[in-house]
């Protein structure tokens, strides 16, 4: 009874469907065609006339044509072993539009043409509404990630009787949504204000700065890397299992105004336990290669140190030839203990096989090569290559200059050194403003080229002009006149001085010269420079001057016949905005007994600057001038030095501070020492490069004496102030706001300065 009950139900569902048995197809028709050919539709169905069809094919194949996004609608029916295929076709694209937007604040014109791009919403696309739906959805997160949380977004239609449609997005962006709290909960082992000093947004600052630094606005990919910024922190302590939790935001429509909360997980602490060090160590000892690492077992774990160490090995390994060793780092954790093991793989040793300059399409071949402290054949070294790169950026024939080592397919101890240069422009003829403590503030023009047809030589032909000073000279530099790198020059020039116009007594000094000089370099950032010059000097003096300088004013017309040898060593990054290396001089001039002025002058100076994170730079700088007479002759008074003023002790007027003459008039010494400390930082936040310009802060310090024998600590004038600098096409500019911390009964001084050819 059960199986006969079972039979007709089988029989029963069997023929009850239409389409249950295969049966042969015998038509395709296809209805609603505009656009798209019949060929695309049959591409898509499983089965062809001929061919023997079931209801669930049918059923797939409907499926398929709806998935296409080409139609908006698609039904298929069997009638008498007929398909019918009844189409309605989407719309083709005739022009999608955005509107309302303000360019470059959210959405720019690339971004716009990615989205449609990304989406095939562009004209000529078939339209499909799952597309736009996507890209509103897109649209939607790119404004809440800019905190336009009550941006809205309108959509328009324009279609015609030809099937196309015209879209348009008309946008109400409203405005940013500011920041009202931002709290970072969980923290023990750190201060709450350090870590919210890593995050680039917060609560306001004083408003004047928050107009310019923006800080209230929101914005997620800040907030997300400030977050990485305190995960860091806290890896670089120890704490390898910190969680910071996403940000909890909370948007208030009522003000336009976000909340957010960070919440931190710290997690245990580890120290650093055994390391050790294995492969191949070149025979180095394991106590060697270890004291790499600047830390020992039981202090805190910092990732940062563990990482320079193993920099350091590798430049031991990359400094011998081993450019491609491997250096594998494990750790493991047992506890609260990271023990470390460094594996090293060296590899081949390799060498140079060929050195190829690319991108000089002006600057000879050699020009670059005689720069290299590597040369083809010899063993890789990273610290020469490293040497030689810099030697070339210092030339300043190149906006920048790349290199990479290619390593030989054929030959596993060989490798190429590719240099890539590209040129900057390095011939000009140009009109500026520059500014000094011994001139003031001047016009300049000139023709200057510092690479004649491309070998390197130097042609200046200048003109100064102010109402103090000026100066008409031509000038010739072979930097390279031999295959010991030795340079050669010489010049002529002609000089007149109205020292009234710059704050000094009152003279005026006319000069007419020439100059020959020759350098020898000590190494690729050093070299000892030599100088002998004649100048006919012409002198007027003033009344009070003729009064209290009578051996030099008695004397108008003499012959300064004055040699001069300078040691210098320059191992800047940048000539206008260094962040690291030095830059020292040392210089002596004598005036020789050819001439009629008989004295001896010493300065030195340096600079450094070094980065203390990837934003802010410490500047520390020092100079001091030192003058005399001898064969009982005193060191010309027009040769004395002067101090105060921008390039000087800051705060304090032009070339006013030391002793004076009975008027007042300053008298200037012959010897002056000043220093100074700056840290500045980029300025990123008002759409200027932060490359081109920068805010500064400084602490200046120093004093002038009519003779060296009369310096006195007491005598040190102190300073402080805020500054910035901006280079520009017709070069740097800043200005400084400064105050004097200690000061002398008398001084004159001043609050602003603005400055002309200077930088920080």
């Amino acid at each position: 009874m059960n199986r006969m009950k079972t039979f007709s139900c089988l029989l029963l569902l069997l023929f009850s469907s239409k389409y249950a048995f295969s049966q042969p197809l015998e038509q395709i028709i296809i209805n609603g065609l505009d656009s798209i050919s019949r060929g695309t539709v049959l591409e898509y169905l499983p089965f062809e006339v001929g061919d023997e069809y079931e209801a669930q094919s049918v059923i797939k194949a409907e499926e398929i044509l709806n998935n296409l996004g080409i139609f908006e609608q698609v039904r298929i029916t069997i009638d008498s072993n007929k398909l019918t295929v009844n189409v309605k076709e989407n719309p083709v694209i005739k022009f999608f539009e955005f509107k309302g937007y303000k360019l470059d604040q959210v959405l720019s014109e690339k971004l716009i043409d990615d989205l449609l791009s990304n989406f095939k919403l562009k004209p000529g696309n078939i339209f499909n509404n799952k597309s736009l739906t996507k890209l509103l959805d897109q649209l939607k997160i790119i404004y809440q990630d800019s905190a336009y949380f009550n941006s809205d977004i309108e959509i328009k239609f324009d279609k015609d009787l030809k099937n196309r449609i015209g879209v348009e997005l008309i946008f109400s962006e409203g405005e940013p949504a500011l920041i009202s709290s931002l709290k970072i909960n969980g923290s023990s082992y750190f201060e709450v204000d350090d870590l919210y000093d890593l995050l680039e947004i917060g609560e306001p600052d004083f408003f004047i700065i928050n107009y310019f630094t923006e800080r209230d606005h929101y914005s997620k990919p800040k907030l997300e890397a400030g977050i990485e910024k305190i995960k860091s922190k806290y890896i670089d302590q120890g704490y390898l299992d910190v969680s910071v939790t996403l940000p909890k935001l909370i948007f208030n429509k009522k003000d336009n105004s976000v909340n957010i909360e960070i919440s931190i997980i710290e997690g245990n602490s580890y120290v650093f336990g055994s390391i050790s060090v294995d492969g191949d160590i070149l025979g180095l000892s394991n106590e060697k290669l270890l004291s790499e690492f600047d830390f020992q077992i039981g202090q805190r774990f910092s990732r940062l140190k563990l990482v320079n160490g193993v920099k350091k090995i590798g430049a031991i390994y990359e400094n011998n030839g081993f450019a491609y060793a491997n250096i594998k780092t494990d750790i493991s954790i047992l506890e609260n203990t990271v023990n470390t093991k460094v594996t090293i793989k060296p590899d081949n040793r390799i060498y140079i096989d060929r050195i190829e300059i690319s991108g000089n399409t002006r600057t000879q071949d050699e020009v670059v090569r005689r720069k290299l402290s590597l040369l083809e054949g010899e063993r890789y070294t990273k610290d020469k290559i490293s040497d030689s790169i810099n030697s070339i950026k210092r030339l300043g024939y190149f906006s920048s200059v790349n290199h990479q080592l290619i390593r030989s397919k054929t030959n596993k101890d060989k490798a190429n050194l590719i240099i890539n240069v590209e040129e900057t422009k390095t011939g000009e003829i140009s009109v500026g403003l520059s500014h000094s403590n011994s001139t003031g503030a001047a016009l300049n023009a000139g023709i200057q080229q510092t690479n004649i047809l491309g070998t390197g030589n130097t042609l200046n032909a200048s003109l100064t002009s102010s109402a103090a000073y000026e100066e008409i000279s031509l000038y010739f530099k072979n930097p390279y006149v031999n295959e010991l790198g030795h340079s050669i020059s010489f010049g002529v020039f002609d000089k007149s001085l109205d020292a009234s116009q710059i704050d000094t007594t009152s003279y005026t000094l006319n000069e007419t010269g020439i100059l020959f000089g020759y350098g020898v370099p000590f190494s690729s950032t050093s070299d000892v420079f030599g100088e002998l010059r004649f100048s006919d000097i012409n002198l007027t003096c003033g009344s009070v001057i003729a009064l209290y300088e009578s051996s030099e004013c008695n004397s108008p017309s003499n012959l300064d016949a004055q040699f001069s040898l300078t040691f210098s060593n320059n191992s800047l990054n940048d000539f206008y905005n260094p962040t690291n290396g030095s830059n020292s001089i040392l210089s002596t001039k004598i005036g020789t007994p050819i001439g009629d002025y008989n004295y001896f002058q010493l300065e030195g100076s340096r600079k450094d600057y070094s980065l203390i994170n990837d934003r802010y730079t410490l500047k520390l700088s020092g100079r001091f001038k030192y003058g005399t007479g001898y064969n009982d002759d005193e060191l010309p008074f027009f040769k004395r030095y002067h101090e105060g003023g921008t390039s000087s002790i800051r705060g304090f007027n032009f070339n006013s501070l030391g002793s004076t003459y009975p008027n007042n008039e300053p008298k200037g010494g012959e010897f002056s020492l000043v220093s100074s400390i700056g840290i500045a930082s980029p300025v990123d936040f008002m759409g200027i490069d932060n490359g081109n310009m920068k805010v500064f802060g400084f602490l200046d310090g120093g004093s002038i004496n009519d003779q060296f024998s009369d310096f006195d600590p007491q005598d040190i004038r102190l300073s402080t102030g805020i500054g910035f600098t901006w280079l520009t096409p017709i070069g740097p500019i800043g200005g400084h706001f400064a105050k004097p911390l200690v000061q002398k009964t008398g001084d004159q001084t001043e609050t602003f300065s603005f400055s002309l050819g200077s930088s920080f």
